[in-house]
């Protein structure tokens, strides 16, 4: 593995993201010099349209892997050479490894939510989970919901197509016919051990509750991927009902330890980067939010 790597992150609205620190500080543990380059299309005016252009740079200028966030994740699929299983069965990508000549995609979001929720709720009931919100995210973390043993998973989304064209592929990709879909949150929570929630209310830009309050109870835990705020209403609303919560820390740090390991085949020291990362939201975020 060469010493010295280059690493980006395609995507709209990145520049307050974490990950460059995260992956730097890491690497430079290793012995490694990684330089991480945000590669922002609303700052370039460019497009997820532009992706081969972008990926063709990429390629010439001898980038050894990329991150890929909203809008390209489903885009860059067809302009790559090859798909782990996970980004196939998941039809979406969040991470690039350039081996020669070839670019292979990985998805690492669906490990990274899984690692942070054992981290943070290690004993909690996996029979019957709620996820509220079918979109990118949202389809890597149901993934991973089923692979860690959920028994029963039922999508809540507000577009009720979309959450039964999730629930159809994760039944096609997993036995037991366990994911379902209903539109009725309050009824879907009755009897469940656990309600994940991937949609953006929450975020800085979205704030607001995604859910009544009075829906939560303490045999309920909350597992939350939103990380700008780290911590969000639903999580202050959950911690008062008296449910476990995890919050979306875990997540961003998970997918990062995951691409990390793809990036520079060295083994990344999870806990570590989880330290930075809170250490840089306590401490950078603040700052962020003034400037946004």
């Amino acid at each position: 593995m060469n010493d010295k790597l280059l690493i980006g992150l395609i995507g709209a609205g990145i520049q307050r993201s974490l990950t460059p620190a995260l992956h730097e500080e890491e690497a430079r543990r290793h012995g490694l010099r990684l330089h991480y380059q945000l590669i922002d299309l609303d700052t370039t005016g460019s497009s997820a349209d532009d992706l081969p252009a972008l990926l063709g740079a990429v390629r010439t200028i001898g980038f050894a892997g990329l991150n890929v966030t909203y809008p390209c994740k489903q885009a860059i699929l067809p302009l790559l050479d090859e798909l782990s299983d996970e980004a196939r069965a998941l039809g979406a990508v969040n991470t690039v490894v350039r081996r020669g000549s070839r670019l292979i995609g990985h998805n690492t979001d669906g490990s990274g939510w899984a690692w942070g929720f054992r981290r943070a709720l290690p004993s909690a009931r996996l029979d019957r989970v709620v996820q509220l919100g079918a979109g990118g995210a949202g389809a890597a973390v149901a993934d991973a919901s089923l692979r860690m043993g959920a028994s029963e998973l039922v999508v809540v989304d507000r577009e009720p197509e979309r959450a039964q064209a999730l629930a159809d592929r994760l039944n096609a990709n997993h036995d037991g016919q366990r994911a379902q879909v209903s539109t009725d949150l309050e009824a879907a929570l009755q009897g469940a051990s656990g309600l994940v929630h991937c949609t953006p209310t929450g975020m800085d830009k979205l704030p607001g509750m995604p859910l009544p309050a009075s829906l939560l109870r303490p045999s309920l835990w909350v597992s939350e991927i939103v990380y700008f705020p780290l911590d969000t209403a639903l999580l202050r609303a959950a911690r008062a009902a008296g449910c476990p919560t995890a919050d979306g820390g875990g997540m961003a740090v998970g997918q990062a330890v995951g691409a990390f390991r793809l990036f520079t085949g060295r083994e990344p020291d999870a806990v570590r980067m989880e330290q930075h990362f809170r250490e840089l939201i306590t401490h950078r975020a603040p700052a962020l939010q003034a400037a946004a």
